[in-house]
């Protein structure tokens, strides 16, 4: 994840705002409404993330449930994430880019998704609407052959996350494809029921205890985004705990 502070209104704004508290979300009767999604037939499943930890956040549990059932997985950085920390004094972009490459493979792993191929498109971080296009182009024949392709919702009032979520729809429309988007500050800016949500798109994958646990242990990999890089607001973690928590629920949620 990436807090696009250089984003125009909405995402800036939306994003930086105070969040909604995760206990309003917990007692939110709206879960039960929403339709449960099965997995896809066996077969080869495309994660496509603007940044390395948001297919992880957003769709992990479900990753995990994925390799478990045998489903064999690709998944795409569209960037390396390396301006989630754009005034940092102890890493630089590139080095930052190698630190969330590496705490993504150990995600992966501790997903049980370890035999997962990672692709990274390299685009700039922050600037994905600016190469969507060459994301679709890149895409295309990545979600060929694939029974399903997971991408960030467009609606996240994120750029890169709206941009790359545009890309992968196209592409997977493209390639004969099934899509689902995963939101991921969804939760931070929304409140339940809010009138904004296309809430009849949406559909939950349920997470057994087991996989609620694979996944709290893979979110804890990304230790740049979940903890201080180093003393110093510029260093500050993009992630707290009220916003993991959105994140480390009995569901994850797509839009169809």
């Amino acid at each position: 994840m990436t807090a696009d502070p250089g984003g125009t209104p909405p995402y800036g704004d939306a994003i930086q705002a105070p969040g909604t508290p995760e206990s309003l979300w917990e007692a939110w009767s709206g879960w039960d409404s929403l339709r449960e999604l099965p997995l896809p037939p066996l077969g080869r499943v495309v994660v496509v993330a603007a940044h390395p930890d948001d297919e992880v956040l957003g769709f992990g549990g479900t990753l995990a449930r994925l390799a478990a059932a045998g489903h064999r997985l690709t998944v795409v950085s569209v960037t390396d994430g390396e301006a989630s920390h754009p005034r940092s004094k102890v890493l630089r972009p590139h080095e930052l880019a190698d630190v969330r490459a590496a705490e993504l493979r150990t995600a992966l792993e501790r997903l049980g998704a370890g035999e997962a191929e990672i692709v990274r498109l390299g685009i700039p971080d922050s600037r994905v609407g600016h190469h969507e296009q060459e994301v679709r182009r890149a895409l295309v024949p990545l979600c060929s052959g694939a029974v399903l392709v997971a991408a960030p919702w467009t609606a996240d009032k994120h750029g890169d996350h709206e941009a790359t979520g545009r890309a992968a729809r196209a592409a997977a429309r493209a390639a004969g494809a099934a899509c689902a988007e995963y939101p991921v500050w969804l939760w931070h800016w929304a409140r339940p029921d809010d009138p904004r949500v296309a809430w009849d798109r949406a559909a939950r994958l349920t997470l057994p205890a087991g996989i609620q646990d694979r996944k709290r242990h893979a979110v804890d990999a990304f230790t740049s985004q979940i903890r201080p890089l180093g003393p110093g607001a510029d260093e500050a973690a993009i992630l707290p705990p009220e916003e993991l928590a959105h994140h480390l629920r009995p569901r994850e949620v797509v839009f169809l």
